[in-house]
C-alpha cells in the first residue's frame, strides 16, 4: 500500500511539472510571436527588409559597424515586405489585408498599384522582369513593368509554408516550387517563356528550403528531414553536389543562400549552428610515400576503400557526401532566421537575421573556413545596439577593463557546447576550441605526425567503423 501511495505521489509530481512546463512553453511562444519580425535580404544582399505589426524598416548592410536606416514606415502592420534590388520599389502585404498586395515607391511615399487575390498571400518574389505571388494552391506571375498577370499556375500541391523561389537573373528567369507535398520534388518553371522546364526528384521527404544561384543555373534543396543538402543543375536536373548537414538529429531548415560567386552555400536551421559549404570538385587524395603505403596506415586505407564496395548504398553515400567548410554557432536556437553570404568592405561576410529582431555579422575565411568570428550584432527594432560584439570577442579576460567586464555576459555568442573535433586542428583551427584539450598550439604542432594523421583517419572513416561495429 505504501508503494502504491508513493507511486501515485511521483506520478502527481510528474504531471504537475509537465503541465507547468507546457504552460511556460506556451507563454514563451506567445511572447515570441507577439514581437516577431519578418526579415529578408534583397536580391543582391545589399539591404535588409524588416516588417512587424508596428510598420517596416529598410536597412543598408554595406557597413559592419553601422546599420543605416534607409526608410521607415510606422503606419502599416506588415507581414511581408520585399525590395527590388536597391531600387525604391517594394511589395508589401499587411496583417489587416492578407489577401492584398501593394506595390509602392517608398521614397516618394506613393502606392503604384494593388492586387487582391482569392486566398492569403504566403510569399512574394520579384526580380527585374517578373513578380510572383504565392498562395497555398496557386502561383500568379506578373510582368513587373506594368503588373499585368501573365500566367497563373493553378492546383499546385498544398504549400502552406509558401515555399517558392525566383531566380534573380532576368535571363535565366526560373521559378521553383514544390511539385509534391509528400516527397521532395522540385518543379522548375520558365517565368519568361511561361512553360514548365523540368521536375527534379531531390529528396524522399517533402521540401523545406530552396535557393537559386545568382546566375540561375543551379538550385539548392533541403528536405523536412534536414540532414542532406543537394545542389542540382537547373537545365537538366543533374545532381552536382551533396552535403551532409548532420546525422544526429532532424532539424527544420530555415534558409539556403548562395554567395554572389556561387562558390559557397550557407544553410541555417532552428538549431544554433549555421553551416557553410564550399562548392568545389573533390580533389584527388595525395599519393602516399612508398614507405607509408607499405605501413599499417596504408593498409587501413586500402582496406577501407576495398570494403566500401561491399557496403550498402546508404553507407557509401555517406562517404561521398561533403562536409561543412565553415560553421557559425549562434547565440540562439529555435527561432526562424534567414542567412546570406555577401561582400562587405571588400571582405566576405556571413549575415544572419532572426525573427526576434537581431542581425549578426560574421567573418568568413574563404581559404581556411573553420569557425566564423562574430563581428557585430545589430538590433532591428530601431533601438540602440546594446553591445559591440567585436570588442567583447577581442577583450582579454582578466584585464580589469571596466567596459569589457560590463559586457561580459554577452560572451554567450561563442557557444561552448558546440566544439570542434581534431579535424579542426588539421584545417588550421585554434586548438583551444577543441573538445577535451587544454593543449597549446605549440603542443599540437609538436605532436607526432602519425598521431594527427590517425585522428584524421578516425574522423574520415567514423561511419565505416560504426557500420562494422554495430551492423
Amino acid at each position: 500500500m505504501q508503494n502504491f501511495v508513493r507511486n501515485v505521489d511521483v506520478l502527481t509530481q510528474g504531471l504537475k511539472y509537465g503541465i507547468s512546463g507546457l504552460m511556460n512553453l506556451a507563454n514563451q511562444t506567445a511572447e515570441t510571436q507577439s514581437g516577431a519580425f519578418f526579415v529578408n535580404f534583397n536580391q543582391d544582399c545589399t539591404s535588409l527588409s524588416v516588417g512587424s505589426k508596428a510598420g517596416y524598416r529598410i536597412f543598408s548592410v554595406n557597413s559592419i559597424d553601422f546599420l543605416e536606416n534607409i526608410y521607415e514606415n510606422d503606419t502599416d502592420d506588415i507581414c511581408i515586405v520585399e525590395r527590388l534590388f536597391s531600387s525604391s520599389l517594394i511589395a508589401v502585404v499587411t496583417y489587416s489585408s492578407p489577401r492584398k498586395l501593394k506595390v509602392c515607391h517608398f521614397k516618394k511615399g506613393t502606392e503604384i498599384c494593388n492586387y487582391s487575390y482569392s486566398n492569403t498571400i504566403l510569399a512574394v518574389k520579384l526580380n527585374r522582369a517578373r513578380l510572383v505571388v504565392c498562395l497555398e494552391e496557386s502561383l500568379y506571375i506578373h510582368n513587373i513593368r506594368d503588373m499585368k498577370v501573365l500566367h497563373t499556375i493553378r492546383d499546385t500541391p498544398p504549400n502552406v509554408a509558401g515555399l517558392c523561389i525566383l531566380s534573380i537573373n532576368s535571363e535565366n528567369c526560373y521559378l521553383a516550387y514544390p511539385g509534391s507535398n509528400t516527397i521532395g520534388e522540385v518543379q522548375i518553371f520558365d517565368a519568361i517563356n511561361l512553360q514548365a522546364k523540368t521536375m527534379i526528384p531531390a529528396h524522399d521527404s517533402p521540401l523545406a528550403a530552396l535557393a537559386f544561384s545568382p546566375s540561375g543555373t543551379k538550385v539548392a534543396t533541403a528536405s523536412e528531414k534536414g540532414t542532406v543538402i543537394r545542389v542540382f543543375q537547373v537545365h537538366d536536373g543533374a545532381k552536382l553536389f551533396e552535403f551532409r548537414r548532420g546525422v544526429k538529429r532532424c532539424v527544420s531548415i530555415s534558409s539556403l543562400a548562395f554567395s554572389i560567386d556561387s562558390m559557397f552555400l550557407c544553410c541555417s536551421s532552428n538549431t544554433e549552428t549555421v553551416h557553410i559549404f564550399k562548392l568545389e570538385e573533390a580533389k584527388e587524395p595525395p599519393r602516399q610515400a612508398p614507405d607509408e603505403a607499405q605501413g599499417w596506415m596504408g593498409y587501413i586505407t586500402k582496406a577501407v576503400y576495398a570494403s566500401a564496395n561491399l557496403l550498402p548504398s546508404q553507407v557509401t553515400d555517406v562517404f561521398n557526401q561533403g562536409r561543412a567548410f565553415a560553421s557559425v554557432h549562434l547565440p540562439f536556437q529555435g527561432l526562424k532566421n534567414v542567412c546570406a553570404i555577401t561582400t562587405i568592405e571588400k571582405v566576405l561576410r556571413l549575415l544572419v537575421a532572426n525573427v526576434d529582431g537581431y542581425l549578426y555579422i560574421y567573418n568568413l575565411d574563404p581559404d581556411e573556413g573553420g569557425d566564423c568570428t562574430l563581428l557585430k550584432q545589430h538590433r532591428l527594432d530601431g533601438k540602440q545596439d546594446e553591445v559591440d560584439c567585436a570588442s567583447v570577442s577581442n577583450a582579454a579576460p582578466g584585464t580589469g577593463d571596466g567596459t569589457a567586464s560590463a559586457t561580459a555576459p554577452m560572451a554567450i555568442v561563442q557557444n561552448p557546447a558546440c566544439i570542434n573535433s581534431y579535424a579542426g586542428a588539421l584545417r588550421g583551427r585554434s586548438p583551444d576550441s577543441m573538445s577535451g584539450t587544454g593543449m597549446s598550439s605549440i603542443q599540437i604542432q609538436n605532436r607526432p605526425t602519425i598521431i594527427i594523421r590517425f585522428h584524421s583517419y578516425l574522423y574520415t572513416y567514423k561511419y565505416f567503423f560504426f557500420f562494422i561495429l554495430f551492423c
